[in-house]
C-alpha cells in the first residue's frame, strides 16, 4: 500500500482565464532544501492514514504548515497524483485570495550535521507565496508538476 499524502493548490486569477494564474506554493524547510530554489518548493501538504477522510488532512496539513488556516471555501478535488517515491498526493484546490500576516510552520528534528549526534529542529517549510503558473513549473518538486496541468484544465473549463 502507498504512502499517501493529501494538500491544497490554491490559486487566484486576473481576468481572462487561466491567463494571469498564481498559485501558492512552499518552500520546504530544513538543511537539505536552504539553498535550493528550482524544484525544491512543493504544495502544502502531508501524509494521512487510510481510515482518514483526504481534506480533512490536507487542511489540517495545511494549517501546521502555514501557521494558519486555510481560507473557508468550496474545495474540489483536483487529482491524485503518483510521485517518484511512489507516494501519491491527493490535491484539492480552491480559487482564493490567501494573505496570510506570516508563515510559521510547524518544525521537525533532524541530526545536523549527518553523524554529528547533535539534532536540531527545522520548520517544515521555510517560505511560501504566490507564483505565476509558469514560475511555479520552475519551482515545484518535478512529480508535482502534473497536479499544475490538472489545475489549468480545471481552471479552463471554469471560464
Amino acid at each position: 500500500m502507498p504512502v499517501r499524502s493529501a494538500g491544497i493548490l490554491l490559486y487566484r486569477r486576473g481576468q481572462g482565464g487561466t491567463e494571469g494564474l498564481e498559485v501558492w506554493i512552499a518552500h520546504m524547510g530544513g538543511p537539505f532544501w536552504a539553498r535550493k530554489d528550482t524544484h525544491a518548493w512543493s504544495i502544502p501538504k502531508g501524509e494521512y492514514t487510510d481510515d482518514e477522510d483526504p481534506l480533512v488532512a490536507a487542511l489540517r496539513e495545511f494549517a501546521e504548515e502555514m501557521g494558519t488556516a486555510a481560507p473557508d471555501a468550496d474545495y474540489r478535488h483536483l487529482g491524485d497524483f503518483k510521485q517518484p517515491s511512489g507516494k501519491i498526493i491527493t490535491v484539492f484546490t480552491a480559487e482564493q485570495d490567501f494573505q496570510p500576516g506570516q508563515i510559521t510552520s510547524n518544525t521537525f528534528p533532524l541530526e545536523w550535521p549527518k553523524g554529528s549526534g547533535r539534532i536540531q529542529d527545522y520548520p517544515e517549510v521555510d517560505d511560501a507565496r504566490w507564483f505565476p503558473e509558469h514560475e511555479a513549473r520552475l519551482k515545484l518538486v518535478k512529480g508535482q508538476i502534473p497536479a499544475l496541468d490538472a489545475l489549468a484544465d480545471h481552471v479552463r473549463r471554469r471560464t
